[in-house]
Protein backbone atom coordinates (compact mmCIF):
# COMPACT_ATOMS: atom_id res chain seq x y z
CA UNK A 1 0.00 0.00 0.00
CA UNK A 2 1.26 3.30 -0.82
CA UNK A 3 2.30 5.56 2.05
CA UNK A 4 0.40 9.27 2.35
CA UNK A 5 4.65 10.29 2.22
CA UNK A 6 5.20 8.59 -1.52
CA UNK A 7 1.39 9.73 -2.57
CA UNK A 8 2.66 13.35 -1.68
CA UNK A 9 5.79 12.79 -3.44
CA UNK A 10 4.06 11.13 -6.45
CA UNK A 11 1.48 13.76 -7.02
CA UNK A 12 3.80 16.74 -6.84
CA UNK A 13 6.29 15.10 -9.51
CA UNK A 14 2.94 15.05 -11.67
CA UNK A 15 2.31 18.28 -11.18
CA UNK A 16 5.92 18.93 -11.82
CA UNK A 17 5.25 17.21 -14.98
CA UNK A 18 2.18 18.64 -16.25
CA UNK A 19 3.64 22.48 -15.63
CA UNK A 20 5.85 21.60 -19.06
CA UNK A 21 9.14 19.93 -17.71
CA UNK A 22 8.60 16.93 -19.84
CA UNK A 23 5.27 17.27 -21.80
CA UNK A 24 4.50 15.70 -24.64
CA UNK A 25 6.00 17.14 -28.20
CA UNK A 26 8.34 19.84 -25.65
CA UNK A 27 12.04 19.44 -27.09
CA UNK A 28 15.16 19.13 -24.77
CA UNK A 29 16.93 22.02 -24.67
CA UNK A 30 20.53 21.53 -23.56
CA UNK A 31 22.96 23.74 -22.02
CA UNK A 32 24.49 24.78 -25.63
CA UNK A 33 20.98 25.73 -26.52
CA UNK A 34 20.94 28.18 -23.43
CA UNK A 35 24.05 29.47 -23.23
CA UNK A 36 22.53 33.68 -24.58
CA UNK A 37 20.42 33.14 -21.16
CA UNK A 38 23.64 32.67 -19.17
CA UNK A 39 25.81 35.02 -21.21
CA UNK A 40 26.61 36.96 -17.79
CA UNK A 41 29.16 33.95 -16.63
CA UNK A 42 30.74 34.26 -19.90
CA UNK A 43 30.56 38.14 -20.97
CA UNK A 44 33.74 39.68 -20.84
CA UNK A 45 35.81 36.34 -20.46
CA UNK A 46 38.46 34.25 -22.36
CA UNK A 47 36.75 30.83 -22.36
CA UNK A 48 38.50 27.96 -22.49
CA UNK A 49 36.70 24.84 -23.56
CA UNK A 50 36.40 21.38 -23.14
CA UNK A 51 34.67 19.56 -26.42
CA UNK A 52 34.63 17.23 -28.87
CA UNK A 53 32.57 16.28 -31.91
CA UNK A 54 29.25 16.12 -29.93
CA UNK A 55 29.84 19.87 -28.73
CA UNK A 56 26.91 21.29 -30.98
CA UNK A 57 23.73 22.50 -30.08
CA UNK A 58 20.23 21.41 -31.46
CA UNK A 59 20.43 23.10 -34.57
CA UNK A 60 23.71 21.54 -35.38
CA UNK A 61 26.05 24.49 -34.74
CA UNK A 62 29.34 24.35 -33.49
CA UNK A 63 30.07 25.54 -29.92
CA UNK A 64 32.99 27.71 -30.98
CA UNK A 65 30.79 29.53 -32.98
CA UNK A 66 27.68 30.21 -30.68
CA UNK A 67 30.28 31.56 -28.12
CA UNK A 68 31.74 33.57 -30.58
CA UNK A 69 28.86 35.06 -30.57
CA UNK A 70 28.27 36.48 -27.28
CA UNK A 71 28.76 39.73 -26.23
CA UNK A 72 32.57 40.32 -25.52
CA UNK A 73 33.40 36.83 -25.19
CA UNK A 74 36.45 35.18 -27.13
CA UNK A 75 37.41 31.35 -27.09
CA UNK A 76 41.24 31.37 -26.75
CA UNK A 77 41.30 27.42 -26.55
CA UNK A 78 40.07 24.63 -27.16
CA UNK A 79 40.85 21.44 -25.20
CA UNK A 80 40.55 17.55 -26.31
CA UNK A 81 39.96 14.44 -24.26
CA UNK A 82 40.24 10.79 -25.30
CA UNK A 83 39.86 10.34 -29.32
CA UNK A 84 40.22 13.74 -29.90
CA UNK A 85 38.48 17.15 -30.90
CA UNK A 86 36.68 15.31 -33.92
CA UNK A 87 36.15 11.39 -31.77
CA UNK A 88 38.14 9.76 -34.60
CA UNK A 89 41.12 8.08 -32.81
CA UNK A 90 41.21 4.93 -31.11
CA UNK A 91 40.66 3.81 -27.71
CA UNK A 92 43.92 4.45 -25.81
CA UNK A 93 45.28 6.36 -28.85
CA UNK A 94 47.67 9.44 -28.69
CA UNK A 95 46.10 12.33 -29.08
CA UNK A 96 48.51 15.55 -30.26
CA UNK A 97 48.26 19.30 -29.28
CA UNK A 98 47.56 21.42 -32.59
CA UNK A 99 46.40 24.64 -33.63
CA UNK A 100 42.34 24.81 -35.09
CA UNK A 101 42.73 24.38 -38.88
CA UNK A 102 39.48 26.81 -39.01
CA UNK A 103 39.02 28.78 -35.92
CA UNK A 104 43.42 29.41 -35.59
CA UNK A 105 43.14 28.80 -31.70
CA UNK A 106 45.31 25.92 -29.96
CA UNK A 107 43.35 22.54 -29.45
CA UNK A 108 45.41 21.25 -26.27
CA UNK A 109 45.41 17.30 -25.22
CA UNK A 110 44.08 16.26 -22.28
CA UNK A 111 45.03 12.40 -22.93
CA UNK A 112 47.85 10.97 -21.87
CA UNK A 113 48.90 7.32 -22.80
CA UNK A 114 52.31 7.62 -19.97
CA UNK A 115 49.72 6.61 -17.41
CA UNK A 116 49.42 9.73 -15.73
CA UNK A 117 46.63 11.44 -15.33
CA UNK A 118 45.59 14.16 -18.02
CA UNK A 119 44.84 17.04 -15.57
CA UNK A 120 45.68 20.97 -17.13
CA UNK A 121 48.54 22.40 -16.59
CA UNK A 122 48.94 25.87 -15.36
CA UNK A 123 50.64 26.99 -18.67
CA UNK A 124 47.12 25.69 -20.17
CA UNK A 125 45.04 27.37 -17.89
CA UNK A 126 46.96 30.59 -18.52
CA UNK A 127 45.15 32.98 -20.81
CA UNK A 128 41.64 31.70 -19.80
CA UNK A 129 38.83 33.29 -17.47
CA UNK A 130 36.62 30.81 -17.34
CA UNK A 131 36.70 27.28 -18.33
CA UNK A 132 33.81 25.30 -20.04
CA UNK A 133 32.57 21.97 -20.30
CA UNK A 134 30.19 20.11 -22.97
CA UNK A 135 30.58 16.48 -24.27
CA UNK A 136 28.00 14.07 -24.58
CA UNK A 137 28.47 11.17 -21.74
CA UNK A 138 26.96 8.03 -22.02
CA UNK A 139 26.33 7.26 -18.65
CA UNK A 140 29.14 4.25 -17.72
CA UNK A 141 31.62 4.54 -15.06
CA UNK A 142 34.29 3.60 -16.93
CA UNK A 143 33.68 5.93 -19.62
CA UNK A 144 36.46 8.44 -19.80
CA UNK A 145 34.89 12.03 -20.73
CA UNK A 146 33.38 12.18 -16.71
CA UNK A 147 36.92 12.02 -15.82
CA UNK A 148 38.45 14.56 -17.84
CA UNK A 149 35.92 16.64 -16.11
CA UNK A 150 36.86 15.92 -12.56
CA UNK A 151 40.50 16.80 -13.61
CA UNK A 152 39.75 20.14 -15.46
CA UNK A 153 37.75 20.65 -11.90
CA UNK A 154 40.67 20.24 -9.81
CA UNK A 155 42.73 22.31 -12.52
CA UNK A 156 40.33 25.37 -12.16
CA UNK A 157 39.81 25.24 -8.60
CA UNK A 158 43.93 25.05 -7.91
CA UNK A 159 44.14 28.24 -10.67
CA UNK A 160 41.43 29.86 -9.32
CA UNK A 161 39.36 29.88 -12.67
CA UNK A 162 35.57 29.40 -12.32
CA UNK A 163 34.19 25.76 -13.89
CA UNK A 164 30.61 25.96 -16.57
CA UNK A 165 29.19 23.09 -17.14
CA UNK A 166 26.55 22.45 -20.34
CA UNK A 167 24.74 19.68 -19.15
CA UNK A 168 23.49 17.06 -21.87
CA UNK A 169 20.85 14.32 -21.07
CA UNK A 170 22.36 11.07 -19.67
CA UNK A 171 21.20 8.84 -22.87
CA UNK A 172 20.64 5.47 -20.72
CA UNK A 173 17.55 6.77 -18.56
CA UNK A 174 15.77 3.24 -19.49
CA UNK A 175 18.72 1.56 -17.25
CA UNK A 176 18.85 0.90 -13.63
CA UNK A 177 21.66 1.86 -11.41
CA UNK A 178 23.66 -1.04 -11.19
CA UNK A 179 27.43 -2.59 -10.30
CA UNK A 180 29.38 -2.18 -7.48
CA UNK A 181 30.66 0.84 -5.89
CA UNK A 182 34.78 1.47 -7.10
CA UNK A 183 36.84 0.85 -4.61
CA UNK A 184 39.34 3.41 -3.93
CA UNK A 185 41.93 1.25 -4.24
CA UNK A 186 41.38 -0.15 -7.99
CA UNK A 187 40.93 4.01 -8.77
CA UNK A 188 42.17 5.12 -12.56
CA UNK A 189 41.27 7.01 -15.38
CA UNK A 190 38.42 4.75 -16.04
CA UNK A 191 36.58 5.17 -12.52
CA UNK A 192 38.35 7.76 -9.94
CA UNK A 193 35.66 7.91 -7.06
CA UNK A 194 32.90 5.72 -5.48
CA UNK A 195 29.98 5.85 -7.66
CA UNK A 196 28.80 2.33 -9.29
CA UNK A 197 29.00 1.79 -12.98
CA UNK A 198 25.82 2.80 -14.22
CA UNK A 199 25.11 6.13 -12.60
CA UNK A 200 21.88 7.32 -13.60
CA UNK A 201 23.27 11.06 -13.30
CA UNK A 202 23.91 13.83 -16.21
CA UNK A 203 27.59 15.25 -16.15
CA UNK A 204 25.83 18.48 -14.64
CA UNK A 205 24.85 16.30 -11.74
CA UNK A 206 28.16 14.77 -11.75
CA UNK A 207 30.33 17.61 -11.47
CA UNK A 208 27.80 18.90 -8.56
CA UNK A 209 28.75 15.38 -6.85
CA UNK A 210 32.14 15.15 -7.31
CA UNK A 211 32.71 19.09 -5.90
CA UNK A 212 30.01 18.33 -2.97
CA UNK A 213 30.76 15.33 -2.03
CA UNK A 214 34.53 17.10 -1.50
CA UNK A 215 36.23 14.46 -3.63
CA UNK A 216 38.17 16.54 -6.02
CA UNK A 217 41.87 16.24 -5.04
CA UNK A 218 42.44 17.72 -1.45
CA UNK A 219 38.95 18.61 -1.23
CA UNK A 220 39.44 21.65 -3.38
CA UNK A 221 36.39 24.11 -4.98
CA UNK A 222 35.82 25.95 -8.49
CA UNK A 223 33.24 28.19 -8.64
CA UNK A 224 31.03 25.51 -10.35
CA UNK A 225 28.08 26.54 -12.61
CA UNK A 226 25.97 24.05 -14.40
CA UNK A 227 23.77 25.30 -17.19
CA UNK A 228 21.24 23.08 -17.45
CA UNK A 229 18.28 21.43 -19.56
CA UNK A 230 15.18 22.09 -20.09
CA UNK A 231 12.27 19.80 -20.99
CA UNK A 232 14.52 16.57 -19.82
CA UNK A 233 14.00 13.98 -16.91
CA UNK A 234 15.67 10.98 -15.96
CA UNK A 235 12.54 8.91 -17.20
CA UNK A 236 12.80 10.12 -20.56
CA UNK A 237 14.57 8.25 -23.56
CA UNK A 238 16.83 9.74 -25.83
CA UNK A 239 14.52 9.11 -28.73
CA UNK A 240 12.34 11.37 -27.32
CA UNK A 241 14.47 14.59 -26.70
CA UNK A 242 14.24 15.59 -30.01
CA UNK A 243 18.35 15.35 -30.01
CA UNK A 244 20.66 13.76 -32.71
CA UNK A 245 22.40 11.23 -31.08
CA UNK A 246 26.02 11.91 -32.37
CA UNK A 247 28.37 8.58 -31.34
CA UNK A 248 31.15 9.97 -28.36
CA UNK A 249 34.09 8.00 -30.21
CA UNK A 250 34.46 5.97 -33.19
CA UNK A 251 32.91 2.46 -30.88
CA UNK A 252 30.25 4.15 -29.57
CA UNK A 253 27.97 4.20 -32.34
CA UNK A 254 24.48 3.65 -31.44
CA UNK A 255 22.39 4.50 -28.65
CA UNK A 256 21.94 0.44 -28.25
CA UNK A 257 25.71 0.03 -28.07
CA UNK A 258 25.16 2.95 -25.19
CA UNK A 259 22.90 0.95 -23.20
CA UNK A 260 24.58 -2.80 -23.49
CA UNK A 261 28.79 -1.04 -23.12
CA UNK A 262 28.20 -0.72 -19.01
CA UNK A 263 28.52 -4.91 -19.43
CA UNK A 264 29.96 -6.06 -22.34
CA UNK A 265 33.08 -3.63 -21.82
CA UNK A 266 34.31 -6.01 -19.45
CA UNK A 267 35.53 -8.05 -22.10
CA UNK A 268 38.27 -5.62 -22.47
CA UNK A 269 40.01 -7.11 -19.64
CA UNK A 270 39.95 -10.15 -21.23
CA UNK A 271 41.16 -12.31 -24.28
CA UNK A 272 38.17 -12.25 -26.07
CA UNK A 273 37.25 -9.80 -28.89
CA UNK A 274 34.41 -6.69 -28.13
CA UNK A 275 33.52 -6.51 -31.39
CA UNK A 276 35.95 -3.62 -31.83
CA UNK A 277 36.97 -3.77 -35.57
CA UNK A 278 33.84 -4.80 -36.68
CA UNK A 279 30.55 -2.90 -37.54
CA UNK A 280 29.05 -3.95 -34.34
CA UNK A 281 31.35 -2.97 -31.35
CA UNK A 282 29.99 -4.58 -27.86
CA UNK A 283 26.72 -5.86 -29.51
CA UNK A 284 28.71 -8.35 -30.80
CA UNK A 285 31.39 -10.51 -28.98
CA UNK A 286 33.44 -13.63 -29.98
CA UNK A 287 36.83 -15.56 -30.50
CA UNK A 288 38.59 -17.94 -32.65
CA UNK A 289 38.09 -20.68 -30.06
CA UNK A 290 34.39 -19.82 -28.89
CA UNK A 291 31.55 -22.20 -28.75
CA UNK A 292 29.06 -20.14 -30.12
CA UNK A 293 25.67 -22.43 -30.12
CA UNK A 294 26.91 -24.18 -26.44
CA UNK A 295 27.67 -20.51 -24.69
CA UNK A 296 24.58 -19.28 -26.27
CA UNK A 297 22.31 -21.72 -24.81
CA UNK A 298 23.87 -21.61 -21.38
CA UNK A 299 23.49 -17.63 -21.32
CA UNK A 300 19.94 -18.28 -22.46
CA UNK A 301 19.21 -20.89 -19.95
CA UNK A 302 20.22 -17.96 -17.30
CA UNK A 303 16.71 -16.11 -18.51
CA UNK A 304 18.58 -12.73 -18.33
CA UNK A 305 15.90 -9.77 -18.41
CA UNK A 306 15.67 -7.55 -21.83
CA UNK A 307 18.45 -9.54 -23.94
CA UNK A 308 18.43 -11.93 -26.91
CA UNK A 309 21.26 -13.99 -28.13
CA UNK A 310 22.43 -15.06 -31.97
CA UNK A 311 25.10 -17.14 -32.99
CA UNK A 312 27.28 -15.25 -35.50
CA UNK A 313 30.87 -15.13 -36.81
CA UNK A 314 32.92 -12.29 -37.66
CA UNK A 315 36.37 -10.97 -38.90
CA UNK A 316 37.90 -7.76 -36.59
CA UNK A 317 40.09 -5.80 -38.77
CA UNK A 318 41.56 -4.24 -35.65
CA UNK A 319 42.07 -4.97 -32.01
CA UNK A 320 41.98 -7.92 -30.60
CA UNK A 321 42.17 -11.48 -33.22
CA UNK A 322 42.86 -9.43 -36.21
CA UNK A 323 41.88 -10.71 -39.33
CA UNK A 324 40.87 -14.47 -37.74
CA UNK A 325 37.71 -15.58 -37.53
CA UNK A 326 35.82 -15.35 -34.19
CA UNK A 327 32.57 -17.69 -33.28
CA UNK A 328 30.43 -15.85 -31.34
CA UNK A 329 27.29 -13.93 -30.18
CA UNK A 330 25.18 -10.69 -31.75
CA UNK A 331 23.35 -8.72 -28.28
CA UNK A 332 19.07 -7.85 -29.14
CA UNK A 333 18.07 -5.72 -26.74
CA UNK A 334 14.43 -6.90 -26.10
CA UNK A 335 13.07 -4.43 -23.24
CA UNK A 336 15.63 -1.74 -22.43
CA UNK A 337 13.65 -1.06 -19.25
CA UNK A 338 14.41 -4.68 -17.87
CA UNK A 339 17.78 -4.49 -19.42
CA UNK A 340 21.13 -4.86 -16.66
CA UNK A 341 23.89 -4.78 -18.65
CA UNK A 342 26.55 -4.91 -15.73
CA UNK A 343 25.44 -8.28 -15.16
CA UNK A 344 24.72 -9.62 -18.19
CA UNK A 345 28.67 -8.76 -18.80
CA UNK A 346 29.43 -10.58 -15.71
CA UNK A 347 27.81 -13.86 -16.84
CA UNK A 348 29.09 -13.50 -19.85
CA UNK A 349 32.64 -13.92 -19.14
CA UNK A 350 31.67 -16.27 -16.32
CA UNK A 351 30.35 -18.78 -19.03
CA UNK A 352 33.12 -18.15 -21.27
CA UNK A 353 36.00 -18.58 -18.41
CA UNK A 354 33.44 -22.22 -17.46
CA UNK A 355 33.69 -23.44 -20.80
CA UNK A 356 36.97 -21.95 -22.26
CA UNK A 357 39.35 -23.12 -20.13
CA UNK A 358 43.24 -22.56 -20.46
CA UNK A 359 41.59 -20.44 -23.74
CA UNK A 360 40.42 -18.03 -22.07
CA UNK A 361 42.89 -15.21 -20.40
CA UNK A 362 42.39 -12.56 -17.89
CA UNK A 363 43.87 -9.05 -18.24
CA UNK A 364 43.84 -8.87 -14.37
CA UNK A 365 44.24 -5.18 -14.13
CA UNK A 366 42.23 -4.06 -16.42
CA UNK A 367 39.45 -6.15 -15.90
CA UNK A 368 39.30 -5.20 -12.23
CA UNK A 369 39.74 -1.26 -12.69
CA UNK A 370 36.82 -1.76 -14.84
CA UNK A 371 34.87 -3.63 -12.44
CA UNK A 372 35.96 -1.43 -9.67
CA UNK A 373 36.49 -4.46 -7.94
CA UNK A 374 38.71 -7.47 -7.55
CA UNK A 375 35.65 -9.36 -5.88
CA UNK A 376 34.40 -10.32 -10.07
CA UNK A 377 36.79 -11.96 -11.18
CA UNK A 378 37.86 -13.89 -7.69
CA UNK A 379 34.45 -15.02 -7.62
CA UNK A 380 34.47 -16.74 -11.19
CA UNK A 381 38.00 -18.35 -10.48
CA UNK A 382 36.97 -19.57 -7.41
CA UNK A 383 33.71 -21.19 -9.36
CA UNK A 384 31.33 -19.41 -6.80
CA UNK A 385 28.03 -17.74 -7.92
CA UNK A 386 28.29 -14.21 -8.73
CA UNK A 387 24.62 -13.82 -8.22
CA UNK A 388 25.92 -13.75 -4.40
CA UNK A 389 27.61 -10.25 -5.43
CA UNK A 390 24.33 -8.36 -6.31
CA UNK A 391 23.13 -9.27 -2.61
CA UNK A 392 26.75 -7.54 -1.48
CA UNK A 393 26.26 -4.30 -3.58
CA UNK A 394 22.74 -3.84 -2.22
CA UNK A 395 23.50 -1.73 0.61
CA UNK A 396 25.66 0.48 -0.84
CA UNK A 397 23.97 1.16 -4.09
CA UNK A 398 21.34 2.37 -1.74
CA UNK A 399 23.48 4.64 -0.23
CA UNK A 400 24.65 6.01 -3.15
CA UNK A 401 20.99 6.01 -4.96
CA UNK A 402 20.04 8.35 -1.31
CA UNK A 403 23.36 10.25 -1.89
CA UNK A 404 22.45 10.92 -5.54
CA UNK A 405 19.12 12.58 -4.66
CA UNK A 406 20.97 15.56 -3.31
CA UNK A 407 22.61 16.24 -6.69
CA UNK A 408 19.98 16.14 -8.93
CA UNK A 409 19.00 18.39 -11.13
CA UNK A 410 16.29 17.23 -13.05
CA UNK A 411 12.75 14.68 -11.92
CA UNK A 412 13.76 11.19 -11.56
CA UNK A 413 11.81 8.14 -12.84
CA UNK A 414 7.87 8.73 -11.89
CA UNK A 415 7.15 5.54 -9.72
CA UNK A 416 4.82 5.79 -7.21
CA UNK A 417 5.02 2.49 -5.30
CA UNK A 418 8.12 2.96 -4.60
CA UNK A 419 10.34 5.91 -3.87
CA UNK A 420 13.89 4.21 -4.12
CA UNK A 421 15.17 5.83 -7.09
CA UNK A 422 16.25 3.77 -10.24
Amino acid sequence: MMTQKRLFICLAWMVYLNAGCNTQGVQTKTGLDRIAEYKHLFEGKRVGIIANQTAVNTAGRSIVDLFSELPDCKVTALFAPEHGLWGAEAAGAKVDSLVHPVYGIPVLSLYRTDGRMPKPTPDMLNHIDVLVFDIQDIGARFYTYIWTMALAMEAAAENQIPFVVLDRPNPVTGLSVQGPILDPRFASFVGLYPIPVVHKMTVGELARLFQGEGWLDQGVTTKLSVVPMTGWTHGMPFEQTGQTFIPPSPNMRTLDTARIYPGLCLLEGTNVSEGRGTALPFLQFGAPWLNAKRLSQRLTDLNLPGIRFETTTFTPTASKHKDQTCQGLRLHITDQTQLKPFMLGVYIVQEIFTLHQPQFQWRSSHFDRLSGTDQIRQTILDDRSVDQLQAQWKTPLMAFKKLRRTYLLYPPPLECDSWNVR
